[in-house]
């Protein structure tokens, strides 16, 4: 990854971590969720949306990112077998799932994250 430009629909600068966190949730929006997986370099599809937008749920309901066997495990209860598994998730988001469904999300970054 490379230096840090993630922008809203308007063209604005959205401030970030160092490490490209949202520094206010109140600034995602889709536009911003694309701007921050082309900078990771994933094309979002519709099975990419609906990962992130679980996520996204999740955390306003619960006000928590779940550990990782967590994340699996309500995205198989919620979503369906196939998808709360490794496969199926590193498929999507290649390196770390948790922590890159976060990022684009505009969610915290996962505790479990270094």
């Amino acid at each position: 990854m490379s230096d840090i430009q993630i922008t809203d629909a308007a063209g604005n600068v959205v401030q970030t971590t160092s490490s490209g966190f949202l520094a206010d949730a109140q600034d995602w929006d889709k536009s911003v969720a694309d701007s921050i997986a082309a900078w990771v370099k994933i094309e979002l599809t519709e099975a990419h949306w609906e990962i992130i937008l679980f996520i996204r749920e999740y955390y306003l309901k619960y006000k928590h990112i779940p550990n990782t066997r967590m994340f699996m495990k309500a995205i198989r209860t919620q979503l369906g077998e196939h998808k709360g598994t490794t496969r199926y998730l590193y498929r999507l988001f290649p390196e770390a799932p948790l922590k890159f469904v976060c990022l684009i999300g505009g969610l915290p970054k996962p505790t479990s994250c270094i």
